[in-house]
């Protein structure tokens, strides 16, 4: 479970902030490949900024079906849509591949501070956390601010609801307390754990997210709470006040239940078996309605392409999005596109990953060779107008990763994402949080790498 959590904070390590204006391109220096497919880049990018009809999409899609956890109707319901639309878009090999998802519900779930006052606290239960039973859990609350921190005070953990109250830093730091907290605290005798919401900013909304049991450890009940009151209680502690909680949750995990991964292609006119993939987790948790996580990065990519086929264009290869499933607590939609496609993989030249909202668009971080990287250098030339042609080394996503690691080179989508983790698995991830242009900047930023990737006379190498 380790490696999954690691392999989803690599998603994050190539986002970078970045402020998007268009400009003229005429002051760009191109190189052979870009000027070779400068018309039809113009035409992608004209198009993609004048566009509406992937933003309403998301709309509509955001607002039909919700959030869409795995295990649950919503998701499938999705699933079965996206099949009805892409058909209607036109597009080619229109179809679902089965994979088999966790099912965790989350139940009705509810804490209150009963000492020093009584307050009802805004929680979220933390994926895959057992419930509290039907009396609920009553104690009082120890107050630590690191695993080290708990580690001073494991004598005073017996019987107590541990908070992690620790401040946001980087994800991949502050998450661990997030994944592992509710093992550590039963390893000192905790009755149930509560975390310090894994982002810099709140307005009373906790975050969830996956979180994972040591084998041969006691499970415990493990929530978020908000900033705000995590502090609170912190300070409180630090006063040496008793803090007193109860806590209720119906949280539970059942067998494995049928999903599918998504996808629909515009068929290469020269070279049909060479494939350039990419796309986004359709999953999400259940909270808010997943827009920017990633909703917004699923029809981003399935915009460009159906973009790309109304404008009459025809790559010489095959350029393919596809809808992941269970990213959020499994990957393994990624893992199963991997062993549904293992024998087909040698021909896969590109693997493109959105999954960091579609905030403004700066570019892309590639890994692969150094000849593919200056190739892809080249091609980002075509994106300085909009500003989103930065192409740097390192880069991928969750959801590809198990093909990169077959030797697919990949890249993902960088954008600014000062707020991302406002919002990042909370009820606030909603459509009014994304803005038309920048996710129309978006679309253009993955359509133009794609399209010339895909038509360029020889393929990317490896």
């Amino acid at each position: 479970m380790t490696s999954i959590l690691s392999r989803k904070i690599t998603a994050f390590s190539f986002i970078i902030f970045f402020s998007c204006s268009i400009k003229e391109s005429s002051a760009v220096a191109l190189g052979e490949i870009a000027k070779k497919h400068k018309k039809n880049a113009d035409l992608i990018i004209n198009r993609a900024i004048a566009d509406s009809q992937g933003y309403d999409r998301l709309g509509e899609m955001l607002d039909t079906f919700g959030p869409r956890l795995s295990g649950s109707t919503n998701l499938e319901k999705t699933l079965d849509w996206i099949i009805d639309e892409m058909n209607k878009d036109g597009l080619s090999n229109v179809h679902g591949e089965d994979v088999m998802v966790p099912k965790w519900v989350r139940g009705k779930e509810s804490a209150m501070m009963t000492s020093p006052w009584k307050k009802e606290l805004d929680i979220l239960g933390l994926g895959g956390s057992v419930g509290t039973g039907p009396r609920g859990i009553q104690g009082e609350v120890l107050v630590v601010s690191s695993f080290d921190d708990l580690k001073v005070k494991s004598a005073m953990a017996k019987g107590k609801i541990i908070l992690y109250n620790v401040p946001f830093t980087t994800y991949g730091e502050t998450v661990q307390y997030r994944y592992r907290g509710a093992s550590e605290a039963a390893k000192v005798g905790g009755i149930a754990s509560l975390v310090r919401s894994v982002g810099p900013y709140s307005m009373n909304t906790p975050h969830t997210g996956t979180s994972a049991y040591e084998e041969g450890v006691k499970k415990i009940p493990h929530a978020a709470v908000t900033l705000e009151d995590a502090a609170m209680m912190g300070r409180m502690s630090d006063r040496g006040l008793t803090v007193k909680v109860s806590l209720y949750m119906e949280a539970q995990s059942f067998k494995d239940v049928l999903s599918q991964n998504v996808m629909g292609e515009i068929v290469g006119s020269e070279y049909p078996d060479e494939v350039i993939v990419l796309g986004g987790h359709i999953d999400s948790w259940d909270a808010g309605q997943g827009a920017h996580d990633d909703g917004g990065g699923c029809v981003a990519a399935w915009q460009a392409i159906k973009l790309i086929k109304d404008l009459g264009i025809k790559p010489k290869r095959t350029i393919r999005a596809v809808m992941w499933t269970n990213e959020e607590n499994g990957l393994r939609g990624g893992e199963a596109y991997r062993d549904e496609h293992f024998n087909e993989l040698n021909n896969h030249i590109l693997a493109m990953e959105s999954d960091a909202g579609v905030f403004k668009p700066s570019g892309f971080g590639f890994t692969g060779s150094d000849k593919a990287f200056n190739i892809l250098q080249d091609i980002g030339t075509l994106l300085r107008r909009i500003e989103s042609g930065e192409i740097t080394k390192g880069g991928g996503g969750a959801d590809i990763g198990p093909i990169m690691r077959e030797g697919v080179p990949g890249m993902g989508l960088k954008v600014d994402n000062s707020k991302y983790f406002w919002y990042h698995h909370t009820e606030a991830d909603t459509f009014d949080k994304v803005d038309k242009d920048e996710f129309n900047r978006c679309v253009a930023t993955m359509a133009v790498m794609a399209y010339v990737v895909a038509d360029m006379d020889e393929r990317l190498p490896r």
